[in-house]
């Protein structure tokens, strides 16, 4: 069955930086596009961003373009955020999804 296990979160000050993984199984990860999504307390969820299966398209919800990175490693099964120039407002837990599966996710704090 579908797996997804994200890592990597943590408490950051307002500026910092952090790298999310995603290591899945359970489906031919090299041939379809994966996504992160978040969700804030209280808030509903919301998309960040997609990469496409051989990592040669990105997109970005606008709110982190500049800011974030998607990548991935098909030899590793694996998807990656970079986060970069963290805000308050990124505060959220973050999933990677595959259809509509996601992992348990990470919890990402910014502090101000």
């Amino acid at each position: 069955q579908v797996q997804l296990a994200e890592s990597g979160g943590g408490l950051v000050q307002t500026g910092g930086s952090l790298r999310l993984s995603c290591v899945a199984s359970g489906f031919t990860f090299s041939s379809v596009e994966m996504n992160w999504v978040r969700q804030a307390p209280g808030k509903g969820l919301e998309w960040v961003a997609v990469i496409g299966s051989r990592g040669l398209y990105t997109n970005y919800a606008g709110g982190v373009k500049g800011r974030f990175t998607i990548s991935r490693d098909n030899a590793k099964n694996t998807v990656y955020l970079q986060l970069n120039s963290l805000k308050p407002e990124d505060t959220a837990v973050y999933f990677c999804q595959h259809g509509s599966n996601r992992g348990q996710g990470t919890q990402v704090t910014v502090s101000s």
